[in-house]
């Protein structure tokens, strides 16, 4: 093979996979576009997600645990308060009327009530959290699926999908992951009208946009509550997942859309052991009547109405362009080729928002190619890069996340629903962060990794000629190592 065809090779892997490991050259071959391409007809299911709870099994699970939490803390307060009453003796002239306590029994009174609350509080904590171990099962399953793959653009497809749909994991830990798994994962390569459906339609989203309890003026909850309207999951779907911002639509039609969606909320847990967690409408929340959403009038008079309306969000022109725009910022440039988003949003178009047809048309483009690899990347792809690039296949979670965390990218926790920003600008000043966690990874791997051997194997010695020689002339193998993962080489695509 060339050295041309070697760097065509190395740009893909970085470019629209997850980095080059150890073989994932010699799996592409001549043909990077057509490795690509191949790539997406395979199955992105996870096999090992079989022992991982449903979304819905997990929120019960979380649930109940904190159900049981509750009375335990009671119970204790409860108890701690019969001991308190035991072993004070009451005062003759306490019997039958008030008394001035002294201060010293005041006192007393204080330490007997912090007594009660601590000893509350150890009974709650004595039941675990199941929210965090299951978080840690799925970021696990999600890293290792990016280390196993050949070239990982499916897998970089899923991410994608993932944080422009993001819900946050600090609002909703324990369905975080089965979110992902049962709506991105299962439509990544389908139809946008399929995953814009399963994504607002799933109780995840609408626990982090604050549907559940929007109820119409009208509707016989709101009537009853004097409750309101929220609009935030209405105004998000059309500014951030649909059609973008200044395209269009007014203060009235995020109103009409916000009626339309009262209703869709989840089973709560309790009543159903079986049940809770789920997607459900509930009809005493919803507004009556038709609504008008971008001129269109809509007048369903249940979930079907809301239904309705996303599916004409999904094929409206705008969102062709707001879709095909972010997914080429994502992989190709901060300021992508227009003609390259022309021709991803025309191809959105003509195939009703075939998912898998858009990123063939984004690869198969030369528009694709031409840039030199100048975008920074995200923290998450680049440490994912540095462990495939050691060729480890399998991820401590805890310490994972943790680092995630500390580069400011922390697993489904972005800081608000636009989710993480994919341009430069938002990154560069935490490069520095990135040397801290360099220098610890190599120091780790410094007994199983070659750094000379990364950049011959694994990258065909792809390698800037002056990184090389930085590698070289490195005093220690830790150091040689660290100097490779802070590289352009590293860093960017």
């Amino acid at each position: 093979m060339s050295n041309a065809a070697k760097a065509e090779v190395v740009l893909a892997l970085h470019r629209f996979g997850m980095g080059p490991r150890p073989g994932s050259i010699a799996a592409i071959g001549t043909d990077p576009r057509g490795a690509l391409i191949a790539e997406l007809d395979r199955p992105l299911m996870l096999t090992a997600a079989a022992g991982l709870p449903s979304s819905a099994k997990a929120y019960r699970t979380v649930a109940d645990a904190n159900a049981r939490r509750t009375a335990r803390a009671k119970q204790a307060q409860q108890q701690a308060k019969k001991q308190q009453m035991a072993a004070t003796p009451v005062a003759a002239g306490d019997q039958g009327q008030a008394q001035a306590k002294p201060e010293g029994q005041t006192q007393g009174y204080a330490q007997e009530k912090d007594a009660a609350e601590m000893a509350a509080k150890q009974a709650a904590d004595a039941i675990p959290d199941p929210g965090r171990p299951i978080y840690l099962q799925e970021a696990k399953l999600r890293t290792e699926a990016a280390l196993a793959a050949d070239i990982g653009f499916a897998e970089r497809l899923v991410w994608f999908w993932s944080n422009h749909f993001c819900v946050s994991a600090n609002r909703i830990q324990s369905m975080s992951g089965a979110y992902e798994r049962e709506t991105v994962r299962d439509n990544a390569l389908g139809r946008f009208v399929d995953l814009l459906l399963a994504v607002e339609g799933h109780p995840a989203m609408l626990f982090y946009l604050d549907n559940l309890g929007s109820m119409g003026a009208n509707s016989t909850a709101g009537i009853n509550r004097s409750s309101g309207l929220n609009e935030n999951f209405a105004r998000e779907i059309m500014e951030l997942h649909t059609l973008g911002v200044r395209t269009g639509y007014t203060q009235d039609d995020v109103i009409g859309f916000a009626n339309v969606l009262t209703g869709w909320t989840l089973v709560p847990p309790g009543a159903d052991p079986n049940h809770g967690g789920e997607f459900t409408f509930n009809p005493r929340l919803h507004e009556p009547g038709g609504q008008t959403v971008l001129g269109k009038r809509y007048e369903q008079e249940d979930a079907e109405q809301g239904r309705a309306v996303l599916r004409d969000l999904a094929a409206h022109p705008a969102t062709a362009v707001h879709v095909a725009t972010k997914l080429a910022r994502h992989f190709v440039a901060d300021e992508p080729p227009p003609a390259l988003v022309a021709q991803m949003a025309k191809t959105f178009r003509d195939t009703e928002g075939d998912l898998k047809q858009v990123a063939i048309a984004m690869v198969s483009s030369d528009d694709a190619w031409r840039g030199p690899p100048s975008k920074l990347k995200r923290p998450g792809e680049w440490v994912i890069g540095m462990v495939r690039a050691a060729g480890i296949t399998t991820v401590d979670p805890t310490r994972y996340t943790g680092g995630q965390e500390l580069l400011g990218e922390a697993l489904w926790r972005p800081s608000a629903p636009k989710g993480y920003p994919d341009d430069e600008a938002s990154w560069i000043d935490g490069v520095g962060r990135r040397l801290d966690v360099a220098n610890n990874f190599a120091e780790r791997i410094t007994g199983m990794a070659d750094p000379q051997a990364i950049i011959e194997d694994v990258f065909a010695s792809q390698i800037a000629p002056e990184v090389k020689q930085a590698v070289g002339r490195a005093e220690s193998r830790q150091q040689a190592l660290a100097l490779l993962f802070m590289s352009a080489d590293f860093q960017r695509r």
